[in-house]
């Protein structure tokens, strides 16, 4: 059980390296005795917990329940035994450093002895050795052993940290080290973007950690002391939008100073007779105390020397201080060094681990405050080294990244930890791989590579860098020209990405994949691929043995990699075909003819130029004689497009084939229901054929047309039943909505058929045996064809990738099957207008679909299959929707993505064209053309004492686009947005009547701050974090001062952990069901499944901590859900970004969970944030903003601030209305809330005018007999008794004047139970109460089944009637 072990908190000495303190691991217990304490063991990070623990002995009870449901995949009978052998009890070692006192240390046995070391180098007392070893009895242990290979290591065992001599890579490493323990608190590397930092402002929001057991260090009723009113630009109806607040001053941020400068000498190396003494190295160090010192580095350790800046004097001084560690050594010569060091190691360790470990991928801010820059002598030696292709740290110098990626696939994965092995090296390699691809090309665009072709134009150019390839999205030597030249380049390389994701998926073995990563980097993309061994010493004539070089015109096959790539045909939906060569000879291939096959010098099968894996987009192919189906052409399709490269996304095909599976089932059965009552009624066979071919004609008809009413979300659930009742459960209607490359492993692995080889077995009435009926069999034939099957027997739809493309032929003997093919592509078109936009559409308007930003409708738009050039189709068909106003939000998004998108398009080519030195005037003045109000904005050229005197002589290798160009000065605001307008038309065939930023703003309520969040984001554009004033006519909103830095946009494939994701679908899975705690076992084993591959950061275990956090609450663990939920919100900071849409729904159920805690200030605080955010993302004219508000206000109402609680509730009223419909319980449930508050504050009428719509609004709905009906009459009558005693009583004052003898009347706070009880209704919780009776059952029903599973009997019955009670307890 290893993991990423940076990151253990120092302070905690029995914390569990495998999954840094976290109680993860022991979260197992968690389904036991629930109700108490989740586990059984309060998580503080103080208990000792680590693997074992004891809270293993139930894991194997998760797992066989596991496979009895057939939830976890059936290939692993051995389940049970594998998931022990992760989980191996820990044990506890003694560690003895020297100068400190010894302690314990929990480990397990399946870490290695480094971890051990990561844990100590983490250690607060510890923290500043890094060059020892570790000893057993005076035996030194091997770094790289586990430890349960080790001899006579067992617990109680005392492990002695013994001092080595340092060499010249052990000192530069300390040096590392201390360097990071100096900046541990420093976020510049996170503004910066480097070494996988990212930023988090969680505990700026709950003042420091949320506390384990969820109590706050300031006893005593914490009502007094909030201060509730938030600032003014958070309030309901507020038209400031702040950029500021968006990243809050930390007071941890300005660092305690321990040293002024800390560098390499400039002595360095030592001379000859230096290095014979032990000489490794200089250092020069300047102390807070002013006092220069020079330092040697010897094998020793560290000491000062008599050397200054200008004279070399290497010996030693007096005294000479010799240390092992450089810290102890300052800290004799520098007090303050001595005092700051200790409290900023104290501060680091105190912070929680998940805000410092590093992320997998680099995540970049688009906003920064200006840094002060330092000198940093570790940065400096790294941008230095990057230059030559390689890190000085790491053994053997350069990696061989295609051996790397190409051999972690090799690794075997029979069992659980054999691919749970395979799974965490492929993502790591991955992981390091995009990182260097990235660095790599960022160099390449900087000039600082040398290209291994110089005598060509810049365009032309191809780069080798840290053995990655580089080439620049340009049409090289016309290769593209057919295709749309530079248009067809610059989108291949995202094509060639997603092909190489979808084989990957796939993962045949014996079938190899370059590592892809593509960087849009300074306006130019960069591909970045793997070197196939041997490539680049032979001509590619040669090389290539399978596909075509040249587009088709001359084509090779090869029979070993016909039958690999025949293994990913099913699962990608690739049709085996036949095209000619330039001989007229049949080739047969599996894959488009683009896709090359070379086998490199290491025998192993690669296969490259995946750009057409899937078939293309007739929508956007204009080909002579081709019609499109009516509803396309209705549509003003097919359109020309840039380039002829348009394909489908995998996502559509999948549904497309889902959809004509359902279409399938629905004829089969309908005819052989037609069939059995034709036979009932007359034994003769003959009319039943005419009818059934009649049906055939009917369906045939309704299939080409797509009928959009029949593949809405009904169907979905119909796909289940049909093919459960099949005879052979379907990988297609099984795995379509899933798969996305998760389960495919299996789906390789054994070769089914596609689909039922006869649905009709079972639905017969009669089980014959498969197709032994002659008429069975007439019907499946006839179903078949209707569908596009490309089997008589059997569904099985499959695409051929090559159709139209230019310049492949097909023989004559497959001219039908080729003409099926055709028109399987053009329904696939229809099918994505006809169907898949208006199922969009319909998930706008139900809000199962509920885009914030851009990011997010466009990942909308992916899950459905459409592409973004679609944008423009689906904002017209909003238009055209009746209920146009309830998508206003999603329309507003849309047309904001459109704009940027387009903006980004134009952005692009002017970036080619700056040199660097003007490169912030330009972007600068590029913003201020594209959201500034100034008519006139005029560029700052470089000022003239930098240009130089000489006029630059035409050097051959020029950095691209270095050219002597100031045409970007050139640019207006008035001719950006013509070029924007013309944009939008010629590549979404949209109409945006603009001339300016203030017309589109106006026009269609954008906002200017959105807008350039996403441009910037889309661009990588850093810019500092100031109050931009976009609307002032008289200056421009941008200088180039504003511009920090210019980031590249990576992308690339995200590697998956298939088994933890199982298990996490089948805790969905169970939660959905109402069987609650046995999703909250599956899903901490997928927990732990997941920190097991990807480490500690990863979105996919935001989620499950998410998902975790929820299950707690519902069960009663307040704290437990509080904490899990703080790691969800942090990492969702560090991983997605601090104002992703996702990093907003974490705040606002961290806020639910705070307030549960009776953490009210706190989960004001973190409300108020969530808004901010949101207002800055999309505004306040947006569905969710309802659910904030509702929030907010109750929050508010419970502290007793009724009117600024009003104004939040009467705001989302106003929301729900809008989206929602006024008739919508949303919105009865919005009048009540604001009924309540009324009532607080006494003003009767209000809240009975309030709470009559609400009622209203009920009984429609719901009928008078309801009980929400009824509840709410109730209250009616309530508030017209208060309103009537009030009324009384001020007419008995008016009557009597002072003298009156006044009722005292009721006013009631409300209470916390009640408020509590309200969010958890909007927050679409609902508890079911339990009786101390029902408690013991259910403890019973617990102990029962333990003891049954002890007894080995694998799931008993009581599986399925599982606890009554639980059944109920519905969770959204």
């Amino acid at each position: 059980m290893v993991s990423k072990t940076d990151d253990i908190p120092a302070s905690v000495p029995n914390c569990n390296p495998a999954d840094p303190a976290d109680g993860a691991q022991d979260g197992k217990g968690a389904g036991k005795a629930p109700l108490k304490d989740s586990c059984g063991c309060g998580h503080s990070a103080d208990t000792a917990m680590v693997n074992g623990d004891g809270a293993h002995e139930h894991t194997e009870e998760t797992d066989s329940k596991q496979d009895g449901n057939g939830e976890a995949d059936g290939g692993e009978e051995s389940n049970e035994q594998e998931v022990i052998v992760i989980q191996d009890t820990g044990f506890t070692v003694k560690i003895q450093a020297p100068g400190t006192e010894p302690f314990d240390l929990q480990v397990s046995p399946q870490e290695m002895v480094q971890e051990i070391h990561q844990v100590l180098m983490d250690r607060e007392d510890t923290c500043h050795r890094t060059c020892f070893s570790l000893q057993l009895d005076g035996n030194v242990l091997d770094n790289f052993a586990e430890l349960k290979s080790i001899e006579g290591l067992q617990e109680g065992s005392v492990l002695k940290v013994v001092e080595e001599p340092y060499t010249v890579r052990e000192a530069r490493i300390h040096v590392r080290h201390i360097r990071d323990l100096l900046k541990s608190l420093d976020p510049s590397d996170a503004y910066n973007g480097v070494d996988c930092n990212s930023l988090s402002f969680l505990s700026i929001f709950t003042d420091g950690d949320l506390g384990e057991t969820g109590k706050r260090k300031k006893k005593g009723s914490e009502m007094e002391q909030i201060d509730c009113t938030p600032p003014e630009h958070i309030l309901p109806g507020s038209k400031e939008r702040p950029l500021v607040p968006l990243q809050p001053q930390n007071k941890d941020w300005k660092p305690m100073q321990c040293l002024k400068v800390l560098t390499m000498s400039g002595w360095n190396p030592p001379p000859g007779n230096r290095k014979m003494h032990g000489d490794l190295m200089y250092l020069y160090i300047v102390t807070v105390e002013e006092r220069h010192v020079s330092v040697t580095a010897s094998t020793r350790g560290f000491y000062l020397n008599q050397s200054t800046t200008y004279t070399f004097n290497p010996k030693p001084a007096n005294p000479s201080f010799l240390s092992h560690s450089l810290v102890e050594l300052l800290s004799q010569i520098s007090p303050a060094f001595k005092k700051n060091f200790t409290a900023l190691q104290k501060k680091r360790v105190q912070r929680h681990p998940f805000e410092r470990i590093a992320t997998p991928f680099q995540v970049y801010s688009w906003t920064a405050p200006q840094v002060d820059h330092a000198m940093d002598c570790v940065r400096a030696e790294d941008a230095y080294t990057s230059r030559l292709g390689y890190e000085e740290h790491i053994p053997g110098q350069t990696r061989d990244w295609n051996e790397e990626l190409q051999t972690t696939r090799e690794l075997p994965r029979k069992n659980l930890p054999e691919r749970l092995l395979r799974e965490r090296a492929i993502f790591k390699v991955h992981s390091d791989f995009a990182a260097a691809a990235t660095r790599g090309a960022m160099a390449v665009i900087d000039g600082n590579v040398m290209a291994i072709n110089p005598g060509e134009e810049t365009r032309m150019q191809m780069f080798i860098w840290n053995n990655i390839f580089f080439s620049l999205g340009f049409d090289v030597r016309d290769h593209y020209r057919e295709l749309g030249g530079d248009a067809a380049a610059h989108a291949a390389p995202t094509n060639d990405l997603n092909g190489v994701r979808a084989y990957s998926g796939v993962d045949v073995e014996g079938l190899y994949t370059l590592g892809t990563v593509v960087v849009d980097y300074r306006g130019y993309r960069v591909t970045a691929q793997s070197i196939i061994p041997g490539i680049l010493e032979r001509e590619q004539e040669q090389s290539v043995i399978y596909g075509s070089i040249d587009f088709g015109k001359t084509v090779v096959s090869h029979g070993k990699y016909l039958e690999l790539l025949e293994k990913t045909s099913r699962p990608l939906k690739v049709q085996r075909h036949s095209v000619l060569n330039e001989k007229n000879d049949t080739v047969e291939l599996c894959s488009s003819v683009e896709c090359k096959g070379i086998i490199g010098n290491d025998g192993r099968h690669y296969i490259l130029d995946l750009l057409r894996t899937f078939p293309p987009d007739l929508n956007f192919l204009p080909v002579d004689g081709v019609e499109l189906s009516p509803e396309c052409q209705r549509l003003g399709f097919p359109r020309q497009h840039r380039h002829r490269l348009a394909c489908l996304r995998q996502e559509l095909i999948e549904a497309f084939v889902e959809h004509r599976y359902l279409l399938f089932m629905k004829m089969a059965a309908l005819q052989l229901m037609q069939h059995k009552a034709n036979r009932d009624s007359n034994k003769t066979d003959t009319p039943a054929i005419t009818e059934t071919s009649e049906t055939v004609t009917e369906s045939k008809a309704s299939t080409t047309q797509t009928d959009t009413a029949q593949t809405t979300a009904t169907d979905s659930s119909k796909a289940t039943d049909i093919s459960t009742d099949s005879t052979s459960q379907t990988d297609n209607a099984s795995t379509a909505a899933s798969q996305t490359g998760t389960d495919s492993e299996e789906n390789s692995s054994k070769p089914t058929t596609n689909g039922p080889v006869d649905p009709t077995a079972t639905q017969n009435g009669e089980c014959k045996g498969p197709l032994e009926d002659p008429k069975s069999r007439e019907v499946v034939l006839n179903a078949c064809k209707a569908v596009g099957s490309i089997s008589d027997t059997a569904f099985d739809i499959r695409f051929n990738p090559d159709i139209f493309s230019p310049g492949v032929r097909f023989p004559e003997e497959s001219a039908d099957d080729i003409q099926k093919q055709k028109q399987l592509l053009k329904d696939a078109a229809a099918f994505l207008v006809s169907c898949q936009v208006p199922t969009l559409v319909k998930d706008c308007l139900d809000h199962s679909a509920l885009p914030m930003d851009g990011a997010s409708l466009t990942e909308a738009l992916h899950q459905r299959g459409i592409n973004v050039r679609y944008l423009g189709t689906v904002l017209e068909f909003m238009e055209k929707t009746p209920a146009k106003a309830q998508l206003e939000h999603i329309y507003r998004i849309g047309i904001t993505e459109l704009i940027t998108r387009c903006a980004k398009h134009i952005f692009k080519t002017y970036l080619q064209g700056v040199e660097l030195s003007a490169l912030s005037a330009a972007v600068s003045h590029f913003l201020n053309c594209f959201l500034s109000s100034f008519p006139d904005a005029v560029a700052h050229l470089p000022p003239d004492e930098l240009v130089s005197r000489r006029k630059n002589r035409k050097r051959r290798n020029r950095v691209p686009g270095s050219g002597d160009n100031t045409a970007w000065a050139s640019l207006t605001p008035s001719e950006l947005w013509k070029n924007i307008a013309s944009e939008a038309q010629s590549y979404y065939h949209f109409t945006l009547q603009c001339e300016s930023v203030d017309q589109v703003v106006e026009k269609f309520g954008l906002q200017k701050i959105t807008l350039l969040r996403e441009i910037s984001v889309k661009t990588g554009i850093q810019i500092l974090i100031k109050e931009y004033n976009f609307d002032s006519r008289h200056k421009p909103a941008f200088t180039e001062e504003d511009i920090l830095n210019i980031f590249p946009v990576v992308k690339h494939v995200n590697p998956k952990a298939t088994d933890a994701f199982h298990f996490f679908q089948s805790g969905q899975a169970k939660v959905q069901q109402g069987f609650l705690k046995e999703g909250c076992e599956l899903i901490n084993e997928a927990l732990n499944l997941f920190n097991n591959v990807y480490g500690a950061m990863h979105v996919e275990i935001c989620s499950c901590l998410r998902l975790l956090a929820r299950l707690n609450y519902i069960l009663g663990d307040h704290p437990e859900a509080l904490s899990n939920q703080q790691k969800a919100v942090l990492m969702s900071e560090r991983v997605l970004g601090i104002e992703h849409p996702n990093t907003i729904q974490e705040y606002m159920h961290l806020a639910l969970y705070c307030f549960a805690n009776n953490q009210l200030s706190t989960a004001l605080k973190l409300l108020y944030r969530a808004r901010y955010l949101m207002l800055l993302i999309c505004g306040e004219d947006h569905p969710e903003m309802a659910l904030l508000d509702s929030n907010i206000g109750l929050v508010l109402h419970g502290v007793m601030e009724y009117d600024l609680s009003l104004r939040f509730l009467e705001n989302a009223l106003t929301i729900n209305t809008k989206y929602h419909g006024p008739r919508s319980l949303k919105v009865a449930l919005s009048h009540h809330l604001v009924a309540r508050v009324y009532e607080s504050k006494a003003e009767f009428r209000s809240a009975l005018q309030h709470e009559k719509e609400g009622y209203t609004i009920y009984k429609n709905q719901m009928g008078e007999a309801h009980e929400k009906t009824k509840e709410s009459s109730e209250y009616l009558k309530y508030l017209t008794q208060q309103a009537v005693a009030l009324q009384r009583t001020m007419n008995e004052i008016y009557k009597n004047g002072s003298n009156a003898s006044i009722m005292p009347l009721k006013f009631t706070a409300p209470s916390m139970a009640t408020i509590l009880d309200q969010l958890n209704i909007i927050n679409g919780i609902i508890f079911i109460p339990l009786s101390p009776k029902d408690l013991e059952n259910l403890k019973a029903e617990v102990q029962r089944r333990q003891q049954l599973q002890e007894l080995g009997k694998g799931v008993e019955p009581a599986e399925d009637r599982s606890l009554e009670l639980e059944d109920k307890i519905p969770i959204d």
